[in-house]
């Protein structure tokens, strides 16, 4: 029996195209929540506000996953993940936008950050079912893992990333960068925000 490499799947264009896409996604998001927390707190948010970040982050994706994963069976998967990340895009260059005028409200905040979550809600399940048609069958376990290493990464790199940009710049800085990672798909698979 043949023992495959860890990184086997990266050797298929598609999976390594989508592998660094969902990378650069992911740290657009993990920036993203610390500039949004940071920036709750800014906007006079107490501790209860600032909890409020994470629960707009994952109350939506909590309550909507499911009924996405139904609806990715029944339409074309990529239109549903271009969707998903549509609602991504608009609400982070939303919030961008309002944060860089000084327009932005505890509210609104919070408001942008579960529109985020539906676009993820909807994103994940077609991403998961999609993995599988990337790689051999035998190359499942390797893309798994490589797709938890993913993850894992970005979510040691995106904060630092997202402290920087707060102190060089401010919290719309994150939430500008999170917006130009979705870009990264265009034309070719499209990223998959964060896939939890």
């Amino acid at each position: 029996m043949v023992t495959l490499s860890a990184w086997a799947p990266l050797r298929r264009p598609a999976f390594r195209a989508l592998w660094a896409a969902q990378f650069v996604a992911n740290v657009g998001t993990w920036a993203q929540t610390v500039g949004a927390q940071w920036l709750m707190g800014d906007l006079g948010g107490g501790a209860l506000a600032v909890a409020l970040v994470q629960t707009a982050t994952t109350l939506p994706v909590f309550l909507l996953v499911v009924p996405a994963g139904a609806l990715g069976d029944i339409v074309d998967r990529r239109r549903l993940l271009l969707t998903g990340q549509a609602f991504m895009c608009v609400g982070a260059g939303a919030l961008a936008t309002l944060t860089a005028v000084h327009v932005v409200a505890p509210w609104l905040l919070l408001l942008l950050i579960a529109t985020m979550a539906v676009g993820q809600a909807i994103s994940v399940p077609s991403f998961q079912a999609i993995q599988p048609e990337l790689v051999a069958r035998d190359e499942i376990p390797q893309a798994a893992m490589l797709n938890g290493a993913n993850m894992n990464l970005a979510r040691a790199v995106g904060p630092a990333l997202g402290g920087v940009l707060i102190a060089a710049i401010g919290p719309a800085a994150t939430f500008a960068f999170n917006t130009a990672s979705f870009f990264r798909g265009v034309g070719g698979t499209p990223p998959v925000g964060a896939a939890a």
